[in-house]
Protein backbone atom coordinates (compact mmCIF):
# COMPACT_ATOMS: atom_id res chain seq x y z
CA UNK A 1 0.00 0.00 0.00
CA UNK A 2 1.49 3.36 -1.04
CA UNK A 3 2.07 6.07 1.55
CA UNK A 4 -0.28 9.05 1.69
CA UNK A 5 0.82 12.04 -0.32
CA UNK A 6 2.30 14.98 1.59
CA UNK A 7 -0.08 17.96 1.51
CA UNK A 8 1.76 21.21 0.88
CA UNK A 9 0.68 24.83 1.38
CA UNK A 10 2.70 27.24 -0.77
CA UNK A 11 2.59 30.71 0.78
CA UNK A 12 3.64 33.18 -1.90
CA UNK A 13 3.02 30.81 -4.82
CA UNK A 14 3.24 33.43 -7.58
CA UNK A 15 6.76 34.60 -6.71
CA UNK A 16 10.00 33.04 -7.94
CA UNK A 17 10.26 30.60 -5.00
CA UNK A 18 6.63 29.65 -5.34
CA UNK A 19 7.02 28.96 -9.05
CA UNK A 20 10.08 26.79 -8.45
CA UNK A 21 8.28 24.94 -5.66
CA UNK A 22 5.32 24.11 -7.89
CA UNK A 23 7.72 22.92 -10.58
CA UNK A 24 9.32 20.45 -8.15
CA UNK A 25 5.95 19.34 -6.77
CA UNK A 26 4.65 18.67 -10.28
CA UNK A 27 7.57 16.29 -10.88
CA UNK A 28 6.39 14.08 -8.01
CA UNK A 29 2.57 13.78 -8.21
CA UNK A 30 2.78 10.45 -6.39
CA UNK A 31 4.47 12.06 -3.34
CA UNK A 32 2.92 15.52 -3.02
CA UNK A 33 -0.46 17.22 -3.18
CA UNK A 34 -0.88 20.99 -3.46
CA UNK A 35 -3.28 21.86 -0.64
CA UNK A 36 -3.22 25.68 -0.65
CA UNK A 37 -1.80 28.52 -2.72
CA UNK A 38 -1.57 32.20 -1.80
CA UNK A 39 -0.78 35.42 -3.64
CA UNK A 40 -0.65 39.13 -2.92
CA UNK A 41 -1.55 40.82 -6.20
CA UNK A 42 -0.81 38.50 -9.13
CA UNK A 43 -4.31 37.06 -9.36
CA UNK A 44 -3.94 36.10 -13.01
CA UNK A 45 -1.02 33.81 -12.23
CA UNK A 46 -2.77 32.44 -9.15
CA UNK A 47 -5.76 31.55 -11.32
CA UNK A 48 -3.52 29.60 -13.69
CA UNK A 49 -1.96 27.78 -10.74
CA UNK A 50 -5.33 26.87 -9.27
CA UNK A 51 -6.54 25.47 -12.59
CA UNK A 52 -3.33 23.46 -12.96
CA UNK A 53 -3.00 22.14 -9.39
CA UNK A 54 -6.59 22.21 -8.06
CA UNK A 55 -5.74 23.12 -4.42
CA UNK A 56 -8.44 23.04 -1.76
CA UNK A 57 -7.75 26.67 -0.83
CA UNK A 58 -6.42 29.85 -2.40
CA UNK A 59 -5.76 32.99 -0.36
CA UNK A 60 -5.75 36.59 -1.61
CA UNK A 61 -5.55 39.87 0.30
CA UNK A 62 -8.31 41.89 -1.40
CA UNK A 63 -11.99 41.06 -0.89
CA UNK A 64 -13.10 42.59 -4.19
CA UNK A 65 -10.48 40.62 -6.08
CA UNK A 66 -11.53 37.48 -4.20
CA UNK A 67 -15.16 37.76 -5.37
CA UNK A 68 -14.15 38.14 -9.01
CA UNK A 69 -11.55 35.39 -8.62
CA UNK A 70 -14.12 32.99 -7.15
CA UNK A 71 -16.49 33.58 -10.06
CA UNK A 72 -13.73 32.92 -12.58
CA UNK A 73 -12.73 29.67 -10.90
CA UNK A 74 -16.31 28.47 -10.69
CA UNK A 75 -16.84 29.26 -14.37
CA UNK A 76 -13.84 27.05 -15.13
CA UNK A 77 -15.19 24.18 -13.04
CA UNK A 78 -12.53 24.62 -10.34
CA UNK A 79 -13.76 23.95 -6.79
CA UNK A 80 -10.88 25.72 -5.00
CA UNK A 81 -12.23 27.74 -2.07
CA UNK A 82 -11.01 31.36 -2.01
CA UNK A 83 -10.15 32.93 1.36
CA UNK A 84 -9.27 36.56 2.09
CA UNK A 85 -6.81 38.38 4.33
CA UNK A 86 -3.82 37.85 6.60
CA UNK A 87 -5.77 35.68 9.03
CA UNK A 88 -6.53 33.29 6.18
CA UNK A 89 -2.80 32.88 5.52
CA UNK A 90 -2.34 31.69 9.09
CA UNK A 91 -5.43 29.51 8.78
CA UNK A 92 -4.12 27.52 5.82
CA UNK A 93 -0.58 27.40 7.27
CA UNK A 94 -1.90 25.76 10.43
CA UNK A 95 -4.66 23.69 8.80
CA UNK A 96 -4.95 20.22 10.28
CA UNK A 97 -4.63 18.58 6.87
CA UNK A 98 -1.42 20.42 5.92
CA UNK A 99 1.81 18.48 6.33
CA UNK A 100 4.32 21.01 4.98
CA UNK A 101 4.40 24.77 4.44
CA UNK A 102 6.60 26.59 1.94
CA UNK A 103 7.01 29.99 3.63
CA UNK A 104 7.90 32.20 0.67
CA UNK A 105 6.02 35.45 1.34
CA UNK A 106 8.52 38.29 1.00
CA UNK A 107 9.20 40.57 3.96
CA UNK A 108 7.45 41.14 7.27
CA UNK A 109 4.12 40.14 5.69
CA UNK A 110 5.10 36.49 6.09
CA UNK A 111 5.74 36.60 9.84
CA UNK A 112 2.34 35.64 11.28
CA UNK A 113 1.70 32.76 8.88
CA UNK A 114 5.19 31.34 9.44
CA UNK A 115 4.65 31.51 13.20
CA UNK A 116 1.25 29.82 12.78
CA UNK A 117 2.90 26.94 10.92
CA UNK A 118 5.53 26.63 13.65
CA UNK A 119 2.98 26.56 16.46
CA UNK A 120 0.95 23.95 14.58
CA UNK A 121 3.94 21.63 14.30
CA UNK A 122 4.29 21.66 10.51
CA UNK A 123 7.30 20.94 8.33
CA UNK A 124 8.33 24.52 7.61
CA UNK A 125 10.40 25.09 4.50
CA UNK A 126 11.63 28.59 5.28
CA UNK A 127 12.36 30.87 2.34
CA UNK A 128 11.07 34.00 4.10
CA UNK A 129 14.21 35.05 5.97
CA UNK A 130 12.61 38.27 7.21
CA UNK A 131 10.17 36.39 9.45
CA UNK A 132 13.04 34.75 11.31
CA UNK A 133 15.18 37.90 11.32
CA UNK A 134 12.34 39.88 12.90
CA UNK A 135 11.18 37.45 15.56
CA UNK A 136 14.47 35.64 16.18
CA UNK A 137 14.44 33.48 19.33
CA UNK A 138 10.63 33.77 19.50
CA UNK A 139 10.33 31.95 16.18
CA UNK A 140 12.81 29.26 17.18
CA UNK A 141 10.96 28.76 20.48
CA UNK A 142 7.67 28.41 18.58
CA UNK A 143 9.31 25.71 16.44
CA UNK A 144 10.40 23.83 19.56
CA UNK A 145 7.12 24.27 21.43
CA UNK A 146 5.05 23.24 18.43
CA UNK A 147 7.21 20.25 17.56
CA UNK A 148 7.69 21.66 14.06
CA UNK A 149 10.46 20.66 11.67
CA UNK A 150 12.36 23.67 10.35
CA UNK A 151 14.21 23.28 7.04
CA UNK A 152 16.00 26.25 5.45
CA UNK A 153 15.37 26.93 1.76
CA UNK A 154 17.67 29.90 1.18
CA UNK A 155 20.43 28.33 -0.92
CA UNK A 156 23.12 29.41 1.56
CA UNK A 157 21.41 28.10 4.68
CA UNK A 158 20.30 24.95 2.95
CA UNK A 159 23.93 24.40 1.97
CA UNK A 160 25.04 24.87 5.58
CA UNK A 161 22.31 22.50 6.72
CA UNK A 162 23.46 19.86 4.25
CA UNK A 163 27.06 20.25 5.42
CA UNK A 164 25.93 19.87 9.04
CA UNK A 165 23.69 16.85 8.48
CA UNK A 166 24.64 13.74 10.35
CA UNK A 167 25.11 12.83 14.03
CA UNK A 168 24.24 15.73 16.30
CA UNK A 169 22.14 17.70 13.80
CA UNK A 170 18.76 16.44 12.67
CA UNK A 171 17.19 19.76 11.70
CA UNK A 172 17.85 23.48 11.84
CA UNK A 173 18.06 24.90 15.35
CA UNK A 174 20.26 22.10 16.68
CA UNK A 175 23.64 23.35 17.85
CA UNK A 176 26.90 21.72 16.79
CA UNK A 177 29.77 22.11 19.25
CA UNK A 178 32.25 20.82 16.65
CA UNK A 179 31.69 23.74 14.22
CA UNK A 180 34.41 26.38 14.12
CA UNK A 181 32.71 28.75 11.67
CA UNK A 182 30.19 29.05 8.85
CA UNK A 183 31.02 30.85 5.61
CA UNK A 184 28.07 32.24 3.67
CA UNK A 185 28.85 32.88 0.03
CA UNK A 186 27.64 35.98 -1.81
CA UNK A 187 27.67 36.52 -5.56
CA UNK A 188 28.47 40.18 -4.99
CA UNK A 189 25.40 41.23 -6.94
CA UNK A 190 25.32 43.29 -10.13
CA UNK A 191 27.66 46.00 -8.83
CA UNK A 192 30.59 43.93 -7.60
CA UNK A 193 32.97 45.54 -10.12
CA UNK A 194 31.13 48.83 -10.58
CA UNK A 195 33.25 51.88 -9.67
CA UNK A 196 32.06 53.46 -6.44
CA UNK A 197 31.50 56.78 -8.23
CA UNK A 198 28.99 55.11 -10.58
CA UNK A 199 26.78 53.79 -7.77
CA UNK A 200 25.26 57.26 -7.34
CA UNK A 201 23.32 56.90 -10.59
CA UNK A 202 22.19 53.27 -10.21
CA UNK A 203 18.61 52.67 -11.42
CA UNK A 204 16.09 50.11 -10.12
CA UNK A 205 16.35 48.27 -13.43
CA UNK A 206 20.12 47.90 -13.02
CA UNK A 207 19.81 46.81 -9.39
CA UNK A 208 17.24 44.13 -10.29
CA UNK A 209 19.41 42.61 -13.02
CA UNK A 210 21.20 39.94 -11.00
CA UNK A 211 24.09 38.21 -12.79
CA UNK A 212 23.29 34.70 -11.51
CA UNK A 213 19.85 34.41 -9.95
CA UNK A 214 16.31 35.22 -11.10
CA UNK A 215 14.56 36.78 -8.11
CA UNK A 216 11.86 39.26 -7.16
CA UNK A 217 12.55 43.00 -7.18
CA UNK A 218 12.92 43.48 -3.42
CA UNK A 219 15.34 40.62 -2.87
CA UNK A 220 17.25 41.65 -6.02
CA UNK A 221 17.86 45.11 -4.56
CA UNK A 222 18.87 43.51 -1.26
CA UNK A 223 21.40 41.43 -3.17
CA UNK A 224 22.74 44.54 -4.89
CA UNK A 225 23.27 46.34 -1.55
CA UNK A 226 24.46 43.11 0.18
CA UNK A 227 21.66 43.56 2.73
CA UNK A 228 20.40 40.16 1.62
CA UNK A 229 23.63 38.66 2.87
CA UNK A 230 23.35 40.66 6.08
CA UNK A 231 19.88 39.29 6.72
CA UNK A 232 21.21 35.81 5.96
CA UNK A 233 23.97 36.32 8.53
CA UNK A 234 21.34 37.03 11.19
CA UNK A 235 19.30 34.06 9.99
CA UNK A 236 22.31 31.74 10.12
CA UNK A 237 23.04 32.71 13.73
CA UNK A 238 19.48 31.75 14.66
CA UNK A 239 19.16 28.62 12.56
CA UNK A 240 22.43 27.10 13.67
CA UNK A 241 22.71 28.57 17.19
CA UNK A 242 25.95 30.42 16.42
CA UNK A 243 27.23 33.83 17.59
CA UNK A 244 27.83 36.42 14.84
CA UNK A 245 31.59 36.03 15.30
CA UNK A 246 31.35 32.48 13.93
CA UNK A 247 29.51 33.49 10.75
CA UNK A 248 31.47 35.08 7.92
CA UNK A 249 30.55 36.29 4.44
CA UNK A 250 32.76 35.68 1.41
CA UNK A 251 32.13 36.88 -2.13
CA UNK A 252 32.03 34.04 -4.66
CA UNK A 253 31.00 35.45 -8.07
CA UNK A 254 30.35 32.09 -9.75
CA UNK A 255 27.56 31.16 -7.25
CA UNK A 256 28.53 27.49 -7.44
CA UNK A 257 29.66 26.98 -3.83
CA UNK A 258 26.54 27.90 -1.88
CA UNK A 259 28.18 27.94 1.55
CA UNK A 260 30.85 26.21 3.64
CA UNK A 261 31.20 24.86 7.16
CA UNK A 262 34.55 24.57 8.92
CA UNK A 263 34.92 22.09 11.77
CA UNK A 264 37.27 22.18 14.74
CA UNK A 265 39.51 19.53 13.20
CA UNK A 266 40.25 21.82 10.24
CA UNK A 267 37.92 20.04 7.80
CA UNK A 268 35.85 22.32 5.59
CA UNK A 269 32.73 21.00 3.86
CA UNK A 270 31.02 22.81 1.00
CA UNK A 271 27.82 22.26 -0.97
CA UNK A 272 28.11 22.91 -4.70
CA UNK A 273 25.53 23.06 -7.47
CA UNK A 274 24.12 25.13 -10.28
CA UNK A 275 22.45 28.38 -9.14
CA UNK A 276 18.88 27.07 -9.24
CA UNK A 277 16.50 27.32 -6.27
CA UNK A 278 14.88 24.02 -7.15
CA UNK A 279 17.85 22.25 -5.56
CA UNK A 280 17.28 23.50 -1.98
CA UNK A 281 13.50 23.31 -2.48
CA UNK A 282 13.70 19.64 -3.50
CA UNK A 283 16.05 18.96 -0.57
CA UNK A 284 13.57 20.47 1.91
CA UNK A 285 10.59 18.68 0.36
CA UNK A 286 12.26 15.29 0.29
CA UNK A 287 14.31 15.46 3.50
CA UNK A 288 15.64 13.18 4.90
CA UNK A 289 15.52 11.54 1.47
CA UNK A 290 16.62 13.15 -1.78
CA UNK A 291 14.31 13.63 -4.75
CA UNK A 292 14.79 14.81 -8.31
CA UNK A 293 14.65 18.59 -8.70
CA UNK A 294 14.89 19.05 -12.45
CA UNK A 295 18.21 20.91 -12.07
CA UNK A 296 20.95 20.11 -14.57
CA UNK A 297 24.14 18.48 -13.33
CA UNK A 298 26.95 20.88 -12.51
CA UNK A 299 29.67 20.72 -15.15
CA UNK A 300 32.67 21.25 -12.90
CA UNK A 301 35.08 21.19 -15.84
CA UNK A 302 33.18 23.92 -17.63
CA UNK A 303 33.06 25.97 -14.45
CA UNK A 304 36.87 25.66 -14.43
CA UNK A 305 37.54 27.97 -11.48
CA UNK A 306 36.11 29.07 -8.16
CA UNK A 307 37.02 32.55 -6.90
CA UNK A 308 36.59 33.94 -3.40
CA UNK A 309 37.23 37.40 -1.97
CA UNK A 310 36.33 39.51 1.04
CA UNK A 311 33.26 41.77 0.71
CA UNK A 312 33.90 45.51 0.51
CA UNK A 313 32.06 46.74 3.60
CA UNK A 314 32.94 50.37 2.77
CA UNK A 315 31.15 50.31 -0.58
CA UNK A 316 28.35 48.10 0.75
CA UNK A 317 27.67 49.27 4.33
CA UNK A 318 24.44 47.26 4.67
CA UNK A 319 26.51 44.22 5.59
CA UNK A 320 28.11 46.13 8.47
CA UNK A 321 24.71 47.40 9.64
CA UNK A 322 23.28 43.87 9.65
CA UNK A 323 26.20 42.47 11.64
CA UNK A 324 25.78 45.27 14.17
CA UNK A 325 22.07 44.40 14.51
CA UNK A 326 22.93 40.72 14.93
CA UNK A 327 25.35 41.56 17.72
CA UNK A 328 22.85 43.88 19.44
CA UNK A 329 20.03 41.31 19.26
CA UNK A 330 16.66 42.05 20.82
CA UNK A 331 14.56 44.33 18.63
CA UNK A 332 17.51 45.59 16.53
CA UNK A 333 17.12 43.01 13.70
CA UNK A 334 13.39 43.83 13.38
CA UNK A 335 14.23 47.53 13.13
CA UNK A 336 16.95 46.82 10.55
CA UNK A 337 14.54 44.78 8.44
CA UNK A 338 11.70 47.31 8.61
CA UNK A 339 13.89 50.28 7.74
CA UNK A 340 15.37 48.33 4.85
CA UNK A 341 11.94 47.39 3.47
CA UNK A 342 10.86 51.04 3.51
CA UNK A 343 14.10 52.26 1.93
CA UNK A 344 14.12 49.61 -0.79
CA UNK A 345 10.50 50.34 -1.71
CA UNK A 346 11.34 54.04 -1.96
CA UNK A 347 14.30 53.23 -4.22
CA UNK A 348 12.13 51.06 -6.46
CA UNK A 349 9.69 53.99 -6.68
CA UNK A 350 12.61 56.30 -7.58
CA UNK A 351 12.11 58.39 -4.43
CA UNK A 352 15.51 57.42 -3.00
CA UNK A 353 18.92 56.87 -4.55
CA UNK A 354 20.76 53.56 -4.29
CA UNK A 355 23.41 55.00 -1.97
CA UNK A 356 20.76 56.52 0.30
CA UNK A 357 19.31 53.08 1.17
CA UNK A 358 21.96 52.32 3.84
CA UNK A 359 21.89 55.95 4.99
CA UNK A 360 18.21 55.69 5.88
CA UNK A 361 18.73 52.35 7.64
CA UNK A 362 21.68 53.65 9.65
CA UNK A 363 19.76 56.76 10.68
CA UNK A 364 16.88 54.66 11.98
CA UNK A 365 19.16 52.21 13.81
CA UNK A 366 21.02 55.09 15.46
CA UNK A 367 17.75 56.41 16.92
CA UNK A 368 16.59 53.02 18.17
CA UNK A 369 17.15 52.03 21.81
CA UNK A 370 17.46 48.24 21.49
CA UNK A 371 14.95 46.45 23.70
CA UNK A 372 14.37 42.78 24.51
CA UNK A 373 12.13 41.00 21.99
CA UNK A 374 10.18 39.13 24.67
CA UNK A 375 6.91 38.86 22.79
CA UNK A 376 5.43 39.18 19.33
CA UNK A 377 3.99 42.54 20.39
CA UNK A 378 7.55 43.75 21.14
CA UNK A 379 8.63 42.72 17.63
CA UNK A 380 5.64 44.27 15.88
CA UNK A 381 5.98 47.48 17.92
CA UNK A 382 9.64 47.79 16.90
CA UNK A 383 8.71 47.07 13.30
CA UNK A 384 6.02 49.78 13.32
CA UNK A 385 8.32 52.30 15.00
CA UNK A 386 11.09 51.65 12.47
CA UNK A 387 8.75 52.09 9.50
CA UNK A 388 7.54 55.44 10.83
CA UNK A 389 11.12 56.56 11.48
CA UNK A 390 12.22 55.44 8.01
CA UNK A 391 9.34 57.34 6.40
CA UNK A 392 10.35 60.42 8.37
CA UNK A 393 13.92 59.98 7.14
CA UNK A 394 12.63 59.76 3.57
CA UNK A 395 10.68 62.98 4.04
CA UNK A 396 13.75 64.70 5.45
CA UNK A 397 15.87 63.44 2.54
CA UNK A 398 13.29 64.73 0.03
CA UNK A 399 13.32 68.13 1.74
CA UNK A 400 17.11 68.33 1.46
CA UNK A 401 16.96 67.41 -2.24
CA UNK A 402 14.27 70.02 -2.86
Amino acid sequence: MSAARMKVAVLGSTGSIGLSTLDVLARHPDRFEVFALTAHSNIARLREQCLAHRPQFAVVVDAAAAAKFTSELQASGCTTRVLVGEAALSEVAAHEQVDAVMAAIVGAAGLRSSLAAARAGKRIMLANKEALVMSGPLFMQAVRDGGATLLPVDSEHNAVFQCMSGPGATQAGVTRSDVRRVLLTASGGPFLRTPASALVAVTPEQACKHPRWVMGRKISVDSATLMNKGLELIEACLLFALPPAQVEVVVHPQSIVHSLVEYIDGSMLAQLGNPDMRTPIAHALGWPERIASGVESLDILRAARLDFEAPDATRFPCLRLARSAAEAGGTAPAVLNAANEVAVEAFLQRRLSFLEIPEVIERVLARHPTLPASSLDDVLSADDWARREAQAALTAAAGVCA
